[in-house]
């Protein structure tokens, strides 16, 4: 099988950064000492106009360079501030309040020390394209300080020459953000986020909002859906993690400007790696799972947010996988069947990239699977920081060819293209 490897890589940088709030405990109140919040606040009140206007453009001065809309960030955190110590703002100076914001906030490097395991789709806006090109859409996994994950995106044109594009990074990234919402009462279930107005979506990360998120959103498998009636919306599959549990949920949107992360319910939610079909299929809401760690499954259910347990439709064969297997994103319809890239997992924990084909109408009907795998780490590919590991969350199609981008080591992210044909003639 003639793979094409495309010689870009993405890898961690940590010059990426953004504007997070700094989380410290309230307390105080109800004659209790004043907590650390509220000692913060009264040190800048207590601040002459000069000595809060000097703090302030020191302040400015190391971090404005930096980040988009400082002074709006700043202004952002205070008023979260004043709505939990119940302060009074017509009194307060916009100096004061800046750097009162400024107290509350810190740099954070979202993807200081990975970026890893995207999915591809096709971008939301075709308008301009030129014909044999299609413009795409890759979420991927980002990961910073205490390993925390987050969601960045990357958009880009491909071509049918195996040609790839990416668009720029804006020099400024920025977080995504939930209206109306201080540090003590989001909710721990679905949430809406926004993108901010003037951010590229190239820019643009979602981090944990939720507890039960709270220390990652791990590899989104994203895919444009189509509904009953013809309308398209794009859904991400990922995993919430809070540092002892996870949870399966669901991002959702139609404009990538607002996502909403919905926690799914059901036995099945319980599990990692849940890739969704993307259209129903005999009536029924499709994704592939697996619940039990080693084989693949076939879910069923007539709601995208709740899933119980399905029908084993795969098992580790050959010796690449023998040790466990699972999906790397979606499946992808063609002509002759549902394409499901497959991981597998063999000897000193290698990770290999495979495929199988599943039947149209049918999914539960395996039609043939790669007795060998198409992509297997190698030479530089081995080397990062979990070693000897290929993993994708999704790949596309584009006319006869697959685009699969594709996590190293748990570090970087390459990109190949494969002839639909010669996948489905090695099964």
């Amino acid at each position: 099988m003639d793979l094409f490897n495309h010689r870009l890589r993405l890898h961690a940088d940590p010059s990426r950064v953004v504007v997070r709030p700094f989380h410290i405990a309230w307390g105080g109140g109800n004659g209790a000492p004043p907590s650390r919040t509220e000692r913060l606040v009264g040190e800048v009140l207590a601040m002459t106009p000069e000595e809060a206007r000097d703090q302030l453009e020191t302040v400015l001065k190391d971090f404005e360079a930096r980040h988009w809309q400082t002074r709006r960030v700043f202004m952002t955190r205070y008023d979260q501030i004043e709505d939990l110590l119940k302060l009074d703002g017509s009194k307060i100076s916009d100096e004061k309040r800046q750097l009162i914001g400024a107290y509350f906030c810190h740099e954070y490097s979202y993807a200081a020390a990975a970026l890893m395991n995207p999915s591809a789709v096709p971008h939301f806006d075709q308008t301009g394209i030129q014909p044999g090109s299609q413009r795409i859409l890759m979420s991927m996994r980002a990961v910073g300080e205490g390993h925390i994950s987050s969601v960045a995106f990357r958009e880009g044109i491909i071509n049918d020459q195996n040609q790839l594009r990416l668009a720029p990074e804006p020099p400024f990234a920025t977080a995504t953000d939930v209206h109306g919402w201080g540090d003590d009462d989001v909710p721990n279930g679905p949430v809406t986020v926004h993108r901010h107005r003037d951010s590229t979506l190239s820019g643009t990360v979602i981090f944990p909002i939720t507890q039960a998120q709270s220390k990652g959103l791990e590899d989104m498998r994203i895919v444009q859906f189509t509904h009953d009636d013809g309308a398209v919306e794009w859904i991400g599959t990922y995993t919430a993690y809070d540092g002892a549990g996870i949870q399966s949920e669901l991002m959702r949107t139609r404009d990538f400007r607002s996502f909403d992360l919905v926690p799914m319910t059901g036995s099945a939610a319980r599990n990692k790696g849940m890739a969704l079909f993307p259209r129903k299929v005999a009536g029924q809401y499709m994704m592939i799972g697996r619940q039990d760690g080693e084989n693949l499954f076939l879910l069923k259910s007539d709601s995208l947010t709740h899933w119980d347990e399905g029908e084993k439709i795969l098992t580790p064969v050959y010796p690449w996988e023998l040790v466990q297997i699972g999906n790397c994103g979606p499946p992808i319809e063609t002509d002759e069947g549902w394409l499901l890239l497959t991981h597998g997992v063999g000897a000193m924990r290698k990770y290999s990239i495979g495929a199988a084909l599943l039947d149209k109408n049918d999914p539960s009907k395996v039609l043939g699977r790669t007795k060998q795998p198409i992509l297997a780490a190698k030479d530089q590919d081995r080397e990062g920081y979990v070693p000897n590991v290929v993993y994708s969350c999704g790949a596309i199609r584009h006319g006869d060819s697959l685009f699969l981008p594709y996590g190293i080591a748990d570090s970087s992210i390459g990109f190949a293209f494969v002839k639909i044909s010669e996948l489905l003639a090695a099964m």
